[in-house]
Protein backbone atom coordinates (compact mmCIF):
# COMPACT_ATOMS: atom_id res chain seq x y z
CA UNK A 1 0.00 0.00 0.00
CA UNK A 2 2.89 2.24 0.98
CA UNK A 3 4.37 2.08 -2.78
CA UNK A 4 0.76 2.40 -4.07
CA UNK A 5 0.48 5.79 -1.66
CA UNK A 6 3.71 7.14 -2.97
CA UNK A 7 3.17 6.40 -7.00
CA UNK A 8 -0.54 8.64 -6.12
CA UNK A 9 2.26 11.94 -5.53
CA UNK A 10 3.31 12.01 -9.13
CA UNK A 11 1.78 12.24 -12.19
CA UNK A 12 2.82 8.84 -14.32
CA UNK A 13 2.63 7.42 -17.56
CA UNK A 14 1.06 3.97 -18.77
CA UNK A 15 0.18 1.88 -21.88
CA UNK A 16 -3.85 1.23 -20.81
CA UNK A 17 -5.42 2.66 -17.53
CA UNK A 18 -8.31 0.16 -16.81
CA UNK A 19 -10.77 1.22 -14.39
CA UNK A 20 -12.26 -1.38 -12.29
CA UNK A 21 -10.27 -4.60 -10.92
CA UNK A 22 -13.60 -6.50 -10.80
CA UNK A 23 -14.44 -9.59 -13.17
CA UNK A 24 -14.54 -7.42 -16.35
CA UNK A 25 -11.11 -5.42 -15.72
CA UNK A 26 -9.02 -8.69 -14.88
CA UNK A 27 -10.29 -10.83 -17.68
CA UNK A 28 -9.41 -7.60 -19.79
CA UNK A 29 -6.13 -7.35 -18.21
CA UNK A 30 -5.26 -11.07 -18.69
CA UNK A 31 -6.32 -11.55 -21.88
CA UNK A 32 -4.09 -8.32 -23.30
CA UNK A 33 -0.73 -9.54 -21.43
CA UNK A 34 -1.12 -12.25 -22.95
CA UNK A 35 -1.60 -11.02 -26.37
CA UNK A 36 0.24 -8.05 -26.46
CA UNK A 37 4.09 -8.55 -25.15
CA UNK A 38 4.81 -4.97 -24.92
CA UNK A 39 2.41 -3.21 -22.97
CA UNK A 40 1.92 -2.31 -19.47
CA UNK A 41 -1.06 -1.73 -17.52
CA UNK A 42 -2.48 0.28 -14.50
CA UNK A 43 -5.59 -0.45 -12.49
CA UNK A 44 -7.38 1.20 -9.91
CA UNK A 45 -10.03 0.11 -8.16
CA UNK A 46 -12.64 1.86 -5.30
CA UNK A 47 -12.14 -1.24 -3.06
CA UNK A 48 -9.12 -2.45 -1.17
CA UNK A 49 -8.63 -5.59 -3.05
CA UNK A 50 -9.19 -7.14 -6.22
CA UNK A 51 -12.82 -9.08 -7.25
CA UNK A 52 -15.09 -6.07 -7.99
CA UNK A 53 -18.29 -6.51 -6.23
CA UNK A 54 -17.51 -9.30 -5.34
CA UNK A 55 -15.50 -8.26 -2.40
CA UNK A 56 -19.10 -6.93 -1.18
CA UNK A 57 -21.43 -10.16 -1.94
CA UNK A 58 -22.95 -12.47 0.93
CA UNK A 59 -21.03 -15.16 2.19
CA UNK A 60 -22.98 -17.76 0.76
CA UNK A 61 -23.04 -16.38 -2.63
CA UNK A 62 -21.81 -18.02 -5.59
CA UNK A 63 -21.60 -17.76 -9.01
CA UNK A 64 -24.72 -18.92 -11.00
CA UNK A 65 -22.68 -20.41 -13.90
CA UNK A 66 -19.56 -23.18 -13.88
CA UNK A 67 -16.69 -21.68 -12.29
CA UNK A 68 -15.01 -23.52 -15.70
CA UNK A 69 -15.31 -21.15 -17.80
CA UNK A 70 -15.39 -17.95 -15.67
CA UNK A 71 -12.61 -15.38 -14.29
CA UNK A 72 -9.77 -15.53 -16.76
CA UNK A 73 -8.23 -17.12 -19.55
CA UNK A 74 -4.89 -18.06 -18.29
CA UNK A 75 -6.39 -19.38 -14.70
CA UNK A 76 -9.01 -21.87 -13.46
CA UNK A 77 -11.09 -21.09 -10.97
CA UNK A 78 -11.80 -24.27 -8.29
CA UNK A 79 -11.15 -27.58 -8.59
CA UNK A 80 -12.65 -28.76 -11.27
CA UNK A 81 -15.64 -30.88 -9.17
CA UNK A 82 -19.03 -31.51 -8.93
CA UNK A 83 -21.08 -30.86 -5.89
CA UNK A 84 -22.12 -33.88 -4.14
CA UNK A 85 -24.68 -32.35 -1.53
CA UNK A 86 -27.50 -29.85 -1.62
CA UNK A 87 -29.21 -28.08 -4.56
CA UNK A 88 -26.71 -28.28 -6.88
CA UNK A 89 -25.66 -31.74 -6.28
CA UNK A 90 -24.38 -33.57 -9.19
CA UNK A 91 -23.57 -30.67 -11.16
CA UNK A 92 -20.06 -28.85 -11.61
CA UNK A 93 -19.13 -26.32 -8.42
CA UNK A 94 -19.73 -22.73 -8.04
CA UNK A 95 -16.67 -20.27 -6.68
CA UNK A 96 -15.15 -17.11 -7.25
CA UNK A 97 -11.44 -16.06 -6.91
CA UNK A 98 -8.78 -13.28 -8.17
CA UNK A 99 -6.15 -13.18 -10.08
CA UNK A 100 -4.12 -10.23 -9.23
CA UNK A 101 -1.28 -11.78 -7.22
CA UNK A 102 -0.77 -15.27 -9.27
CA UNK A 103 -1.03 -13.74 -12.75
CA UNK A 104 -1.09 -10.13 -13.34
CA UNK A 105 1.30 -8.65 -10.67
CA UNK A 106 4.09 -11.30 -11.40
CA UNK A 107 3.92 -10.22 -15.20
CA UNK A 108 6.31 -7.42 -13.58
CA UNK A 109 4.07 -5.24 -16.24
CA UNK A 110 0.74 -4.60 -14.11
CA UNK A 111 0.74 -1.64 -11.42
CA UNK A 112 -2.21 -1.76 -8.88
CA UNK A 113 -3.59 1.42 -7.42
CA UNK A 114 -6.18 -0.24 -4.90
CA UNK A 115 -8.16 2.64 -2.94
CA UNK A 116 -8.37 4.80 -5.64
CA UNK A 117 -11.11 6.55 -7.25
CA UNK A 118 -10.89 7.61 -10.97
CA UNK A 119 -12.20 10.78 -11.46
CA UNK A 120 -12.55 11.00 -14.96
CA UNK A 121 -9.96 11.85 -18.18
CA UNK A 122 -6.83 9.90 -16.23
CA UNK A 123 -7.32 11.88 -12.99
CA UNK A 124 -7.06 9.59 -9.72
CA UNK A 125 -7.61 10.12 -6.05
CA UNK A 126 -6.35 8.28 -3.25
CA UNK A 127 -9.42 7.38 -0.69
CA UNK A 128 -6.65 6.90 1.97
CA UNK A 129 -4.71 10.43 1.59
CA UNK A 130 -6.79 12.26 -1.07
CA UNK A 131 -3.93 12.92 -2.73
CA UNK A 132 -4.48 13.29 -6.74
CA UNK A 133 -2.42 12.04 -9.51
CA UNK A 134 -2.88 11.76 -13.56
CA UNK A 135 -2.26 8.81 -15.23
CA UNK A 136 -1.76 9.20 -18.84
CA UNK A 137 -2.16 6.47 -21.21
CA UNK A 138 -0.15 6.23 -24.05
CA UNK A 139 -2.87 4.15 -25.41
CA UNK A 140 -7.05 4.12 -23.90
CA UNK A 141 -8.51 4.36 -20.90
CA UNK A 142 -10.52 0.60 -20.39
CA UNK A 143 -14.14 1.42 -18.63
CA UNK A 144 -14.93 -1.63 -16.77
CA UNK A 145 -18.14 0.22 -14.87
CA UNK A 146 -20.78 0.80 -17.15
CA UNK A 147 -22.86 -1.48 -16.19
CA UNK A 148 -22.94 0.17 -12.17
CA UNK A 149 -23.35 -3.14 -10.99
CA UNK A 150 -24.46 -2.49 -6.82
CA UNK A 151 -25.01 -5.01 -4.34
CA UNK A 152 -27.72 -5.39 -1.62
CA UNK A 153 -24.74 -4.10 1.48
CA UNK A 154 -23.71 -1.29 -0.39
CA UNK A 155 -26.52 0.27 -2.40
CA UNK A 156 -29.27 2.64 -0.43
CA UNK A 157 -32.98 1.56 -1.09
CA UNK A 158 -34.80 3.13 -2.83
CA UNK A 159 -38.07 2.96 -0.04
CA UNK A 160 -38.30 4.54 3.34
CA UNK A 161 -38.15 2.98 6.18
CA UNK A 162 -40.03 3.50 9.55
CA UNK A 163 -37.69 3.93 12.96
CA UNK A 164 -37.39 0.39 14.33
CA UNK A 165 -38.15 -1.84 11.35
CA UNK A 166 -35.20 -4.09 10.95
CA UNK A 167 -33.94 -4.47 7.96
CA UNK A 168 -30.49 -6.28 7.02
CA UNK A 169 -28.78 -6.84 3.63
CA UNK A 170 -27.76 -10.63 3.00
CA UNK A 171 -24.74 -10.55 4.31
CA UNK A 172 -25.75 -10.02 8.20
CA UNK A 173 -28.05 -13.40 7.81
CA UNK A 174 -24.87 -15.12 8.87
CA UNK A 175 -23.96 -12.72 12.12
CA UNK A 176 -24.54 -14.79 15.40
CA UNK A 177 -24.93 -11.24 17.06
CA UNK A 178 -27.97 -10.90 14.77
CA UNK A 179 -29.87 -13.25 16.22
CA UNK A 180 -28.33 -13.42 19.98
CA UNK A 181 -30.98 -11.88 21.13
CA UNK A 182 -32.96 -11.62 18.76
CA UNK A 183 -36.20 -13.86 17.85
CA UNK A 184 -37.64 -13.19 14.75
CA UNK A 185 -40.97 -14.65 14.01
CA UNK A 186 -41.26 -13.58 10.27
CA UNK A 187 -38.47 -13.34 7.40
CA UNK A 188 -39.85 -10.79 4.93
CA UNK A 189 -37.62 -11.27 1.67
CA UNK A 190 -38.00 -7.71 -0.36
CA UNK A 191 -36.62 -8.55 -4.41
CA UNK A 192 -37.18 -10.27 -6.82
CA UNK A 193 -34.33 -11.51 -8.41
CA UNK A 194 -31.87 -13.91 -7.82
CA UNK A 195 -30.41 -12.35 -4.68
CA UNK A 196 -33.73 -13.34 -3.44
CA UNK A 197 -33.88 -16.79 -4.31
CA UNK A 198 -30.51 -17.34 -2.58
CA UNK A 199 -31.63 -15.46 0.48
CA UNK A 200 -34.93 -18.29 0.41
CA UNK A 201 -32.75 -20.84 -0.28
CA UNK A 202 -30.64 -19.94 2.71
CA UNK A 203 -33.52 -19.64 5.17
CA UNK A 204 -35.04 -23.20 4.20
CA UNK A 205 -31.08 -24.72 4.61
CA UNK A 206 -31.02 -22.97 7.77
CA UNK A 207 -34.44 -24.78 9.04
CA UNK A 208 -36.74 -21.98 9.20
CA UNK A 209 -40.29 -23.25 8.36
CA UNK A 210 -41.56 -22.08 4.78
CA UNK A 211 -44.50 -20.75 6.85
CA UNK A 212 -42.51 -18.31 8.58
CA UNK A 213 -41.25 -16.29 5.44
CA UNK A 214 -43.04 -13.77 3.56
CA UNK A 215 -41.77 -12.98 -0.11
CA UNK A 216 -42.57 -10.04 -1.42
CA UNK A 217 -42.03 -10.18 -5.44
CA UNK A 218 -42.63 -7.41 -7.97
CA UNK A 219 -41.87 -9.88 -10.44
CA UNK A 220 -41.64 -13.09 -11.39
CA UNK A 221 -38.75 -14.26 -13.78
CA UNK A 222 -38.17 -16.66 -15.95
CA UNK A 223 -34.98 -18.96 -14.87
CA UNK A 224 -32.33 -20.86 -17.08
CA UNK A 225 -31.96 -24.38 -15.97
CA UNK A 226 -28.54 -24.52 -14.73
CA UNK A 227 -28.22 -28.55 -16.19
CA UNK A 228 -27.99 -26.97 -19.53
CA UNK A 229 -24.68 -24.84 -18.44
CA UNK A 230 -22.89 -27.51 -17.49
CA UNK A 231 -18.91 -27.68 -19.34
CA UNK A 232 -18.87 -31.75 -19.54
CA UNK A 233 -19.37 -33.76 -22.48
CA UNK A 234 -21.56 -35.89 -19.56
CA UNK A 235 -24.07 -33.06 -20.54
CA UNK A 236 -24.10 -32.79 -23.88
CA UNK A 237 -27.77 -33.63 -24.48
CA UNK A 238 -29.04 -30.72 -22.17
CA UNK A 239 -26.32 -28.38 -23.23
CA UNK A 240 -26.73 -28.85 -26.97
CA UNK A 241 -30.11 -29.80 -26.64
CA UNK A 242 -30.84 -26.50 -25.13
CA UNK A 243 -29.30 -24.35 -27.66
CA UNK A 244 -31.45 -26.65 -30.15
CA UNK A 245 -34.20 -26.33 -28.40
CA UNK A 246 -33.98 -22.52 -28.34
CA UNK A 247 -32.87 -22.31 -32.00
CA UNK A 248 -36.65 -23.75 -33.02
CA UNK A 249 -38.12 -21.82 -31.06
CA UNK A 250 -36.71 -18.87 -32.19
CA UNK A 251 -36.94 -20.26 -35.74
CA UNK A 252 -41.20 -20.75 -35.51
CA UNK A 253 -42.33 -18.84 -32.37
CA UNK A 254 -44.70 -16.15 -32.55
CA UNK A 255 -44.05 -14.25 -29.92
CA UNK A 256 -40.87 -13.98 -27.22
CA UNK A 257 -43.53 -15.38 -24.52
CA UNK A 258 -44.16 -17.89 -27.01
CA UNK A 259 -40.12 -19.02 -27.01
CA UNK A 260 -40.12 -19.07 -23.25
CA UNK A 261 -43.00 -21.59 -23.46
CA UNK A 262 -41.21 -24.27 -25.23
CA UNK A 263 -38.07 -23.67 -23.79
CA UNK A 264 -39.92 -24.08 -20.58
CA UNK A 265 -41.74 -27.61 -22.40
CA UNK A 266 -37.45 -28.61 -23.85
CA UNK A 267 -36.64 -28.20 -19.74
CA UNK A 268 -34.21 -25.75 -20.84
CA UNK A 269 -36.15 -22.89 -18.63
CA UNK A 270 -37.51 -22.76 -15.76
CA UNK A 271 -40.01 -21.04 -13.12
CA UNK A 272 -40.98 -20.93 -9.88
CA UNK A 273 -44.27 -20.93 -10.00
CA UNK A 274 -45.91 -22.48 -13.03
CA UNK A 275 -49.19 -21.02 -12.21
CA UNK A 276 -47.44 -17.49 -13.21
CA UNK A 277 -46.81 -16.12 -16.21
CA UNK A 278 -42.83 -14.29 -15.50
CA UNK A 279 -42.45 -10.50 -16.44
CA UNK A 280 -38.61 -10.48 -15.83
CA UNK A 281 -35.75 -12.38 -17.29
CA UNK A 282 -32.11 -11.49 -16.56
CA UNK A 283 -30.49 -14.72 -17.38
CA UNK A 284 -30.48 -15.96 -14.04
CA UNK A 285 -29.32 -19.78 -13.62
CA UNK A 286 -30.67 -22.13 -11.14
CA UNK A 287 -31.02 -25.57 -10.16
CA UNK A 288 -34.31 -27.74 -10.27
CA UNK A 289 -33.57 -28.32 -6.60
CA UNK A 290 -33.51 -24.36 -5.58
CA UNK A 291 -36.71 -24.18 -7.41
CA UNK A 292 -38.51 -26.84 -5.69
CA UNK A 293 -37.00 -25.74 -2.65
CA UNK A 294 -38.80 -22.03 -3.29
CA UNK A 295 -41.87 -23.66 -4.16
CA UNK A 296 -42.73 -24.47 -0.71
CA UNK A 297 -42.80 -20.71 0.50
CA UNK A 298 -46.60 -20.16 -0.19
CA UNK A 299 -46.77 -15.92 1.50
CA UNK A 300 -45.79 -14.76 -1.93
CA UNK A 301 -46.83 -11.06 -2.13
CA UNK A 302 -47.49 -9.55 -6.07
CA UNK A 303 -48.41 -6.21 -5.35
CA UNK A 304 -45.69 -4.31 -6.77
CA UNK A 305 -42.47 -2.39 -5.11
CA UNK A 306 -42.02 -1.78 -1.42
CA UNK A 307 -42.99 2.23 -0.68
CA UNK A 308 -42.34 1.98 2.82
CA UNK A 309 -41.92 -0.30 5.69
CA UNK A 310 -42.77 0.11 8.81
CA UNK A 311 -42.93 -1.51 12.18
CA UNK A 312 -45.96 -3.51 11.51
CA UNK A 313 -46.75 -3.34 7.90
CA UNK A 314 -45.20 -2.82 4.19
CA UNK A 315 -46.63 -0.70 1.85
CA UNK A 316 -46.24 -1.35 -1.75
CA UNK A 317 -47.28 -0.27 -5.17
CA UNK A 318 -50.98 -1.71 -4.97
CA UNK A 319 -51.79 -2.10 -1.72
CA UNK A 320 -50.15 -2.73 1.88
CA UNK A 321 -49.62 -6.34 3.84
CA UNK A 322 -49.89 -6.56 7.31
CA UNK A 323 -46.51 -8.10 9.31
CA UNK A 324 -45.76 -8.78 13.16
CA UNK A 325 -43.38 -6.37 14.20
CA UNK A 326 -40.81 -8.71 15.25
CA UNK A 327 -39.95 -9.29 11.70
CA UNK A 328 -36.51 -9.36 9.87
CA UNK A 329 -36.74 -7.62 6.12
CA UNK A 330 -33.88 -8.75 4.18
CA UNK A 331 -32.52 -6.34 1.27
CA UNK A 332 -32.78 -7.82 -2.08
CA UNK A 333 -33.72 -5.14 -4.20
CA UNK A 334 -30.23 -4.26 -5.70
CA UNK A 335 -29.80 -3.90 -9.55
CA UNK A 336 -26.73 -6.59 -10.69
CA UNK A 337 -26.98 -4.39 -13.88
CA UNK A 338 -28.28 -0.91 -14.39
CA UNK A 339 -30.50 -0.60 -17.29
CA UNK A 340 -28.40 1.80 -19.96
CA UNK A 341 -28.34 2.40 -23.71
CA UNK A 342 -24.99 0.02 -25.27
CA UNK A 343 -22.87 2.54 -26.82
CA UNK A 344 -19.80 1.73 -29.22
CA UNK A 345 -17.16 0.06 -27.50
CA UNK A 346 -14.20 1.68 -29.19
CA UNK A 347 -14.36 5.06 -28.71
CA UNK A 348 -10.73 6.57 -29.93
CA UNK A 349 -9.30 6.93 -26.71
CA UNK A 350 -11.57 4.71 -24.56
CA UNK A 351 -12.30 1.02 -24.47
CA UNK A 352 -16.06 0.80 -22.97
CA UNK A 353 -16.44 -2.56 -21.55
CA UNK A 354 -20.09 -4.38 -22.38
CA UNK A 355 -21.16 -7.60 -23.32
CA UNK A 356 -20.73 -9.04 -26.75
CA UNK A 357 -21.79 -12.71 -25.86
CA UNK A 358 -24.84 -12.52 -23.15
CA UNK A 359 -24.60 -13.28 -20.69
CA UNK A 360 -21.09 -14.05 -20.03
CA UNK A 361 -18.93 -10.51 -18.65
CA UNK A 362 -15.85 -12.23 -18.27
CA UNK A 363 -15.63 -14.27 -21.87
CA UNK A 364 -16.97 -10.69 -23.51
CA UNK A 365 -14.18 -8.86 -21.98
CA UNK A 366 -11.18 -11.38 -22.60
CA UNK A 367 -12.42 -11.06 -26.30
CA UNK A 368 -12.31 -7.13 -26.83
CA UNK A 369 -8.96 -7.11 -25.46
CA UNK A 370 -8.58 -9.98 -28.44
CA UNK A 371 -9.82 -7.56 -30.69
CA UNK A 372 -8.23 -4.30 -29.10
CA UNK A 373 -4.59 -6.24 -29.70
CA UNK A 374 -5.39 -7.77 -33.13
CA UNK A 375 -8.04 -5.54 -35.03
CA UNK A 376 -7.35 -3.35 -38.06
CA UNK A 377 -8.73 -0.48 -36.63
CA UNK A 378 -11.51 0.75 -34.15
CA UNK A 379 -14.33 0.34 -37.05
CA UNK A 380 -13.08 -3.46 -38.00
CA UNK A 381 -13.02 -3.35 -33.73
CA UNK A 382 -16.81 -2.41 -33.34
CA UNK A 383 -17.52 -4.37 -36.42
CA UNK A 384 -16.41 -7.53 -33.80
CA UNK A 385 -17.56 -7.02 -30.95
CA UNK A 386 -20.94 -4.95 -31.47
CA UNK A 387 -22.30 -4.35 -28.19
CA UNK A 388 -25.28 -6.97 -27.24
CA UNK A 389 -27.49 -5.91 -25.02
CA UNK A 390 -28.68 -7.27 -21.75
CA UNK A 391 -32.41 -8.59 -21.44
CA UNK A 392 -34.78 -7.21 -18.56
CA UNK A 393 -38.67 -7.89 -19.68
CA UNK A 394 -38.82 -11.48 -21.78
CA UNK A 395 -39.72 -9.21 -25.02
CA UNK A 396 -36.12 -7.83 -24.66
CA UNK A 397 -34.74 -11.74 -25.39
CA UNK A 398 -35.50 -11.66 -29.14
CA UNK A 399 -32.75 -8.19 -29.77
CA UNK A 400 -30.63 -10.08 -27.33
CA UNK A 401 -30.30 -13.85 -29.35
CA UNK A 402 -30.40 -11.56 -32.71
CA UNK A 403 -26.95 -9.39 -31.24
CA UNK A 404 -25.33 -12.43 -30.26
CA UNK A 405 -25.89 -14.21 -33.58
CA UNK A 406 -24.81 -11.59 -35.06
CA UNK A 407 -21.63 -11.56 -32.93
CA UNK A 408 -20.74 -15.18 -33.59
CA UNK A 409 -21.30 -15.11 -37.62
CA UNK A 410 -18.41 -11.82 -37.21
CA UNK A 411 -16.11 -13.98 -35.61
CA UNK A 412 -16.65 -17.24 -38.13
CA UNK A 413 -15.33 -15.11 -40.86
CA UNK A 414 -11.62 -14.19 -38.84
CA UNK A 415 -9.46 -17.39 -38.62
CA UNK A 416 -7.30 -15.74 -35.94
CA UNK A 417 -10.35 -15.20 -33.90
CA UNK A 418 -11.91 -18.54 -34.35
CA UNK A 419 -8.72 -20.22 -33.24
CA UNK A 420 -8.34 -17.81 -30.09
CA UNK A 421 -12.15 -18.79 -29.12
CA UNK A 422 -11.83 -22.56 -29.13
CA UNK A 423 -8.38 -22.32 -27.05
CA UNK A 424 -10.04 -20.15 -24.71
CA UNK A 425 -11.10 -21.42 -21.67
CA UNK A 426 -13.93 -19.41 -20.84
CA UNK A 427 -16.22 -20.81 -24.28
CA UNK A 428 -16.78 -23.90 -22.74
CA UNK A 429 -19.31 -24.94 -24.88
CA UNK A 430 -17.28 -24.90 -27.89
CA UNK A 431 -15.19 -27.72 -26.28
CA UNK A 432 -18.04 -29.84 -25.53
CA UNK A 433 -19.02 -29.70 -29.83
CA UNK A 434 -15.70 -30.19 -30.38
CA UNK A 435 -15.10 -33.40 -28.54
CA UNK A 436 -17.56 -35.30 -30.56
CA UNK A 437 -16.99 -38.10 -33.10
CA UNK A 438 -18.45 -37.80 -36.05
CA UNK A 439 -19.54 -41.63 -36.01
CA UNK A 440 -21.49 -40.35 -32.96
CA UNK A 441 -25.18 -40.67 -34.66
CA UNK A 442 -26.66 -38.92 -31.55
CA UNK A 443 -25.13 -36.08 -30.93
CA UNK A 444 -24.31 -35.32 -34.65
CA UNK A 445 -27.93 -35.24 -35.30
CA UNK A 446 -28.41 -33.18 -32.01
CA UNK A 447 -25.82 -30.25 -33.98
CA UNK A 448 -27.42 -30.99 -37.27
CA UNK A 449 -30.42 -29.98 -35.27
CA UNK A 450 -29.14 -26.76 -34.10
CA UNK A 451 -27.27 -25.79 -37.43
CA UNK A 452 -30.42 -26.11 -39.76
CA UNK A 453 -32.70 -23.72 -37.11
CA UNK A 454 -30.02 -21.27 -36.59
CA UNK A 455 -31.18 -19.74 -40.56
CA UNK A 456 -34.53 -19.70 -40.09
CA UNK A 457 -34.70 -17.85 -36.09
CA UNK A 458 -32.02 -15.26 -37.71
CA UNK A 459 -35.04 -14.41 -40.34
CA UNK A 460 -37.79 -14.91 -37.35
CA UNK A 461 -36.11 -13.00 -34.54
CA UNK A 462 -35.80 -9.85 -36.80
CA UNK A 463 -39.49 -9.94 -37.08
CA UNK A 464 -40.01 -10.43 -33.86
CA UNK A 465 -37.85 -7.33 -33.05
CA UNK A 466 -39.47 -4.89 -35.48
CA UNK A 467 -42.77 -6.04 -34.25
CA UNK A 468 -41.39 -4.92 -30.51
CA UNK A 469 -39.91 -1.88 -31.84
CA UNK A 470 -43.73 -1.00 -32.73
CA UNK A 471 -45.27 -2.05 -29.84
CA UNK A 472 -42.35 -0.08 -27.45
CA UNK A 473 -43.11 2.99 -29.68
CA UNK A 474 -46.62 2.79 -30.06
CA UNK A 475 -47.24 2.05 -26.16
CA UNK A 476 -45.28 3.17 -23.22
CA UNK A 477 -47.42 2.05 -21.04
CA UNK A 478 -45.69 -1.76 -21.77
CA UNK A 479 -42.29 -0.11 -20.47
CA UNK A 480 -40.76 -3.20 -18.58
CA UNK A 481 -39.64 -1.17 -15.76
CA UNK A 482 -43.17 -1.22 -14.36
CA UNK A 483 -43.62 -4.93 -14.63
Amino acid sequence: MDAAKRSLRHSMTTDYLIVGAGAVGLAFADTLLSEKSDVELTITDRRAQPGGHWNDAYSFVALHQPSAFYGVNSLSLGSGLRDTHGANKGLYELASSSVMRRRLLPSGRVRYLPMTDHLGGGRIRSLLTGDEAVVAPRRRIVDTTFYGTSVPSTHTPKFSISEGVNLIAPNALTHFALFANNMFERYTIVGAGKTAMDVGVWLLGAEVLPGRITWIMPRDSWLWNRRATQPDSEFFEDVVGSQAAQMEACATATSADEIFERLEAAGTMLRIFPEVRPTMFHYATISIGEVEALRTIDHVVRLGRVRTLELDRAVLDAGEIELPERTLHIDCTASAVEKRQPVPIFQDERIVCQLVRAPQPAFSAALIAWVEAHGVDDEDRNYLCGTVPFPDHPHDYPRTVLANMRNEAAWAKKPHLRTWIKASRLDGFGKIVDAVRHDDAAKMALLARLRAAAEPAIINLRRLVTESDRIDFGATTMSPERY
